[in-house]
């Protein structure tokens, strides 16, 4: 905005100089109507002495009381006050004195309220104006000198200084100009009647009559008066009231009649006919009011806002048929109806609530506000009891949401607050408005499982990575809370299983839950083992829950039956001595056999599959147990074979097989066949044993050759086989080794006894025993010796009258 010249100067200064009061929270600001969209009336954040950050933080609003037009706002970047929309004084405020536009500034957290009052100050921006371009006055040549004839006011929008301040008449020879002021407030002229009129000499007068204002640069307008002379008229209409006032509440109906004013004239004839006219009245004014210009009644013709508009001022003038003329003022004042509902408004930069939000905590603001006046605009706000909630009030029209109790998302995921608001009019009016707010998740919840421990059954020489579990009864642990705070990961927590870690054991699928097993479990070395399954969210801090998990490893028939007594065929030969006398039913021997599996696969039955006599021996199925089955008589063979076969009881079954040897005979001596047969075999055991010596002996001899051989060469030059004084004959045993008859060498350290008869124990064939354990060992040599010489032995159980072989 340009200021040139004094006029300008004076509007710039009301424009720009702004002046700032704060006292208890409320600040006043002043500008000029039609300053520019932009323009900074002041700096709140400044003037409130916060920063600027502080401003957009605390989520700044301006709110508008009393009008529907938002006329400034605030720049949160800079903490300004600026003209938004175009302001017209006159418009906004019309005749009143003081034109104030009032905000209320609201920062949240902590929640506080600024009351703002810009002051629109008035420039002459309006030109004054009469009601029309010509006013007609029809005066009697009779009339006096000293008649007064009233003249319509002019009208200026503007207000102060700015309004009608002067009124000029143009120089003539009968009228002078007499200007009044009307109670103070506006000002009008009279034209006084300086010199009697001659409707012979002049029967018509037109006179120009300007009205001037007072601001800078002066405006004026100009009316033309038509004074037309008469004969003699002189008594003018007089209102029987000098002003009339009413009240009408702001509901009524048009077509209501407001007053009727009443205006007498003691003039008879056409001299006394009076009518009635609004003197000056608006275009708004001309859609409220209606006049009969006859009867001088007043009827509402528009619907009255008392939140608009609480009083209206009407200029009423009485005019005879000759233009004598009286005015009198109509007050209507409009009395408040509750007709305006309280309106409510959330204020909050969000409407999510953390679950772990303490008691106490500020959800939002709510802003309450009535258009009506005294009771009818005091309100009172409520919210339903059945919620964790509560409204606190805090500054005018204003409350806070505040929370009451612990929230917990996973039990209520939202809310949805009624908020009521109810004014104390007769009738009250009430508003309702829903506000929904959800819970944001918090990790509060670890994951549960869905039993408090878990137990698999495994089946040994299972195989690995193959689940053990069905989908029916999978691992499972479930966390309510939302998204990732929710989403559950396993694993196995570290652990030993005799000295071997877990996980070597089994595996778990980190999202389904799905445990397999690594690898092969045998239920004879390994039946069962304990593991600590762990269940985390992914939550942060993230929560977890152990269970445990028992895993049984359940048998299998992989384990045939093992006999213990007699040992099956191919390892020894047991000769058991049954007497001839025995009798039916009598005890004679027993197999014992063992399972390493259990339940059922460990269940034995015992069965003679094929015997020398088939009716003569008969076995316990359960117990082993060989009986006689009837009398042993004379004739029966003398040697008898059993083969008894061992069955378990799985499935399928699995079985083993052994030879039971028995001899009938009261006295071995009586049975040569057997000693032959005895002495024969140990013959031949003897005749390979000495072979098998000479064989080893003879190529340790010839290693011993070679190596000492090689060594002479290498070192080219002649020495003796040994470094040591004494030489060795080639017909010399090491001291470690003693000879069998002659042929072979075997180590002293072991010692044979071996008898084979009754009558053996007289026999020269024994091996040499040795005192000397440091025997000198070759290669495979002694082994060798050894497992011809076992082979050679044959054990058989202590018994009185049987052959022994000892190892």
């Amino acid at each position: 905005m340009e200021c040139k010249g004094f006029s300008s100067l004076v509007i710039c200064m009301a424009t720009f100089l702004s002046v700032v009061s704060v006292s208890n929270g409320d600040m006043s600001y002043s500008i000029a109507e039609e300053t520019k969209l932009g323009f900074v009336v002041g700096n709140i954040a400044k003037d409130i002495g916060i920063s600027k950050k502080a401003m957009q933080t605390r989520r700044a609003r301006l709110n508008t009381v009393g009008s529907r037009k938002r006329y400034c706002d605030i720049n949160l970047e800079t903490g300004d006050l600026f003209v938004a929309e175009r302001i017209d004084r006159e418009q906004l405020c019309g005749p009143r004195a003081s034109c104030n536009l009032n905000f209320e500034m609201v920062l949240e957290n902590p929640l506080e309220l600024h009351r703002i009052s810009v002051h629109i100050v008035d420039i002459n921006d309006n030109s004054p104006m009469f009601a029309t371009d010509i006013i007609k006055f029809e005066i009697s040549e009779s009339t006096e000198k000293g008649a007064r004839f009233a003249i319509d006011e002019a009208h200026d929008a503007d207000i102060g200084a700015n309004d009608v301040q002067n009124y000029s008449l143009e120089k003539n020879d009968y009228f002078v100009l007499d200007v009044h002021s009307n109670n103070g407030k506006e000002k009008y002229g009279e034209l006084v009647l300086e010199k009697k009129l001659d409707r012979e000499q002049q029967r018509e007068i037109k006179l120009t009559l300007t009205a001037s204002d007072g601001g800078i640069p002066q405006r004026s307008g100009t009316v033309v008066i038509h004074v037309v002379v008469l004969d003699a008229n002189d008594n003018t209409p007089v209102f029987s009231q000098s002003a009339y006032r009413v009240s009408l509440p702001e509901n009524s109906p048009i077509g209501t009649e407001v007053v009727k004013v009443n205006a007498t004239d003691a003039d008879e004839g056409a001299n006394g006919q009076v009518t009635y006219d609004f003197v000056r009245i608006s275009e708004d004014l001309s859609k409220l009011f209606s006049l009969d210009h006859n009867t001088g009644s007043i009827q509402l013709s528009g619907h009255l806002d008392f939140e608009e508009e609480v009083s209206y001022d009407l200029r009423i003038r009485a005019k005879d048929a000759f233009g004598l003329a009286s005015f009198t003022s109509v007050i209507v004042d409009v009395v408040d109806v509750n007709d305006n509902a309280p309106q409510i408004s959330f204020q909050s930069g969000t409407h999510y609530i953390a679950e772990n939000a303490p008691p106490g905590s500020e959800v939002g603001i709510i802003n309450l506000q009535d258009k009506d006046s005294g009771a009818n605009g005091r309100v009172h706000c409520s919210i339903q009891s059945n919620v964790p909630f509560k409204l606190n009030p805090s500054i005018k029209n204003y409350y806070s949401l505040l929370t009451t109790a612990e929230l917990d998302r996973e039990r209520i995921p939202e809310y949805n607050l009624t908020i009521t608001a109810t004014d104390e009019g007769m009738p009250p009016l009430s508003s309702f408005q829903t506000i929904h707010l959800l819970l944001s998740d918090v990790n509060d919840n670890p994951p549960t499982f869905e039993k408090q421990s878990y137990s698999a059954y495994v089946t040994e020489n299972n195989k690995p990575g193959t689940s053990m579990w069905t989908p029916v009864c999978s691992v499972l642990a479930r966390d309510p809370d939302w998204r990732q705070n929710g989403t559950v990961l396993y694993a196995l927590l570290p652990s030993g299983v005799s000295g071997v870690p877990v996980s070597s054991y089994l595996s778990i699928n980190a999202e389904t839950g799905v445990i397999q097993a690594l690898r092969s479990f045998d239920y004879e070395h390994f039946r069962n083992l304990e593991v600590q399954i762990v269940a985390t969210d992914n939550g942060s801090p993230p929560l977890s829950r152990n269970v445990t998990l028992s895993v049984f490893i359940t048998d299998e028939n992989d384990n045939s039956p093992q006999i213990l007594y007699p040992a099956p065929d191919g390892k020894s030969v047991i000769t058991e001595i049954i007497p001839r006398t025995a009798l039916s039913g009598a005890l004679l021997s027993k197999v014992i056999a063992v399972d390493d599996d259990s339940g059922q696969n460990a269940w034995l039955s015992y069965e003679i599959v094929r015997s020398t006599d088939p009716g003569l021996f008969t076995i316990g199925r359960h117990s082993g147990e060989i009986r006689a089955q009837r009398d042993i008589s004379e004739s029966d063979n003398l040697r008898q074979n059993l083969i008894i076969s061992v069955k378990d009881n799985g499935l399928p079954s699995l079985s083993s097989s052994c030879v039971v040897y028995l001899l009938l005979s009261d006295n071995l001596s009586e049975v040569p066949e057997l000693k032959d047969t005895t002495e024969e075999n140990s013959t031949k055991l003897t005749f390979y044993l000495i072979i098998a010596l000479v064989l080893v002996s003879t190529f340790f001899l010839t290693f011993i050759i070679l190596i000492l051989t090689l060594k002479f060469c290498h070192w080219r030059k002649p020495r003796l086989f040994f470094d040591g004084a004494v030489a060795i004959p080639s017909a010399y045993y090491p001291p470690n080794y003693a000879e069998a008859e002659g042929a072979g060498t075997l180590r002293s350290s072991h010692n044979y006894d071996s008898y084979l008869t009754t009558g053996s124990r007289t026999s020269d064939f024994k091996f040499v025993r040795s005192y000397n354990e440091n025997t000198l060992r070759t290669s495979n040599t002694l082994e060798t010796c050894q497992n011809n010489a076992v082979q050679a032995a044959m054990i058989t159980p202590n018994r009185e009258d049987a052959d022994e072989v000892r190892y």
